[in-house]
């Protein structure tokens, strides 16, 4: 094994540390923050809402500057940047003595909950970065299989930081959460990475940075319509207490962590598009049912099967638009699709707050089944065929 073999490896599991420390804290978050605004500051769901849309927002304009700087300043300086805001917010809302200094923390950290963990849920500016430096550590060919594993961690430890809820009061959680993501935060340090400085001026391949950003932002505004909501949908309609909650969301994101390791084999199975037609599809019907049928055994059910189905995608995305982008402009490729996806999103996020909040549980749901079908047909329009491919997607 020569020495640069073995620099990667030491490097990939250097990221492994720190991203396991991350989906721990975003674990945390995603449980703690709306029981912390609902329950103990006793807002309601539009002004949980209104926090998600502006979190959504910092984090799309934070993962485009941070992309830019990616490949203009360097991967690694960005990485350590950006992995530094998430443990900055938690120790905000600790310390908050108001409302404004809970929704600054809130766009620092990402609180947007717009997401799976594994698709960078919570602190999600850091996830282009972190993705750019994972495919310059690994060959295009085993991306897939490394995005999976990667995103498994991510639910694992995600799914363990929900279940560390149930020791915390909430208040003080938010302590602890900081504490666990800095400690991963000086690995990074000693990775080691090859920068493809690019001219942030000029992007050669902005038709199909396009098409993957335009699935995105349709994916987004999806995401955003139910996905922030769905905990709050528990509290409001069936009445959980946190611990019980923490336990679905521990469930939850253990069999979405496990759906991920299957990101390879759908990719083997059925290529690209037809994965994101299977496993998008089944989770859209399940979601659509979700409001309709009131009965809290078939809601659980949901809630744990339908996001494993969601987040096995995920991976195979990655992977492709890291083969069919430059490495030059990767940073800026992935900043850019998270950009579409989380202001997308942000709309969808404002709009449900106000139907939730009126007691419109449904439509939420609804118009997610019409978005999704938009933005699987998406798929199937840009990448469905090899017909017409140009070497500028292709390269």
């Amino acid at each position: 094994m020569d020495a640069g073999t073995e620099n990667h490896r030491k490097s990939v599991a250097l990221i492994a540390i720190a991203r396991v420390t991350r989906s721990v804290t975003a674990g945390m978050i995603t449980i703690a923050f709306p029981y912390y605004i609902l329950v103990d500051l006793h807002y309601g769901a539009s002004v949980i809402g209104l926090i998600y849309v502006a979190a959504t927002i910092a984090t799309a304009i934070l993962s485009f500057a941070f992309g830019m700087t990616t490949d203009t300043w360097g991967k690694r300086t960005t990485l350590l940047l950006t992995s530094a805001l998430l443990p900055l917010s938690a120790l905000l809302v600790y310390f908050a003595p108001d409302l404004l200094t809970i929704v600054t923390a809130a766009m620092l950290g990402g609180y947007s909950a717009t997401g799976s963990l594994a698709s960078g849920g919570v602190g999600g500016a850091v996830q282009p970065v972190q993705n750019a430096v994972l495919a310059d550590l690994v060959p295009k060919e085993a991306r897939t299989a490394y995005f999976s594993f990667f995103s498994f961690l991510t639910g694992i430890a995600g799914a363990g930081g929900s279940l560390l809820v149930r020791f915390f009061p909430i208040h003080a959680l938010f302590l602890a959460a900081a504490g666990i993501a800095a400690a991963g935060i000086p690995f990074l340090w000693f990775v080691h990475v090859t920068e493809h400085r690019g001219e942030w001026r000029t992007m050669r391949q902005t038709r199909t940075i396009g098409k993957f950003s335009a699935t995105g932002m349709l994916n987004g505004f999806a995401q955003g319509l139910i996905v922030p909501f769905l905990v709050p949908f528990f509290l409001i309609v069936y009445h959980l207490p946190k611990a019980e909650m923490s336990t679905y969301a521990f469930w939850s994101g253990l069999i979405g962590a496990c759906a991920l390791l299957a990101a390879p084999f759908f990719e083997r199975m059925f290529g690209f598009v037809k994965s994101m037609l299977v496993t998008r599809g089944v989770s859209t019907v399940l979601f659509v049912l979700f409001p309709v049928i009131r009965f809290l055994p078939f809601a659980v059910f949901v809630y744990l099967i339908a996001p494993a189905f969601r987040v096995a995608a995920v991976p195979i995305q990655q992977a492709e638009l890291t083969r069919r982008v430059e490495d030059d402009e990767l940073g800026r490729a992935l900043g850019t699709n998270q950009v579409a996806r989380l202001l997308a999103s942000s709309a969808g996020t404002g709009a449900s707050g106000y139907l939730i909040e009126g007691a419109l549980l449904e439509i939420p749901f609804f118009a997610y089944g019409i978005v999704m079908a938009a933005n699987l047909y998406l798929y199937v329009r840009f990448f469905g065929s090899k017909k017409g491919v140009s070497r500028e997607e292709t390269a």
